[in-house]
């Protein structure tokens, strides 16, 4: 990865918080100043903390750790999916399924159940359906993937994970 610039920061208009009226009284360490109503953030700070997360991340994976990639919001979706795969990591970029990390055993069982939903659908000719049925694994199959495809490799927890809005993935 490219070094991150204060430049970079500054164009990508990271330095942009929330309304005055809106803020988290734990963040005034990271607020440089106050602008036409907007909060400005300290992009010192800012660079600091994003280099410590990138050597956190980099020793993890260096360890041979997996990351797991959260973000659900529509803007996010593409992105978290082309870079998790680019880095062979697992992902989630439709809803988060409650349990995904505290109830994994149920998780894996529903990974399980479209593995053999796939098979089935792989191998028609061992297992003749009528169409109906054959509709129904269909729906099945799409729905299981739309959800959990980007962790159907993952069978233990991850080491970390990346989460693109923690207020809005309410994980």
């Amino acid at each position: 990865m490219s070094e991150v610039s204060m430049k970079e920061l500054l164009e990508a208009g990271v330095h942009f918080g929330h309304q005055t009226k809106r803020w988290n009284p734990k963040m005034k360490k990271y607020i440089f100043g106050e602008r036409n109503g907007i909060y400005i953030i300290d992009l010192q700070k800012t660079l600091r903390k994003f280099k410590e997360a990138y050597e956190k991340i980099v020793e993890t994976v260096a360890k041979g750790g997996k990351i797991l990639f959260v973000g659900t919001k529509k803007q996010a979706r593409d992105v978290i999916v082309e870079e998790a795969k680019r880095c062979g990591m697992f992902y989630v970029n439709q809803r988060w399924l409650g349990g995904t990390l505290t109830n994994f055993y149920t998780i894996k069982n529903s990974i399980e159940k479209l593995k053999r939903l796939e098979q089935l659908r792989e191998e028609p000719e061992s297992n003749p359906l009528i169409k109906k049925e054959r509709l129904r694994l269909e729906r099945t199959v799409s729905k299981l993937e739309k959800f959990l495809g980007g962790i159907k490799e993952m069978d233990t927890l991850p080491d970390m994970l990346f989460v693109i809005d923690p207020k809005k993935e309410k994980i």
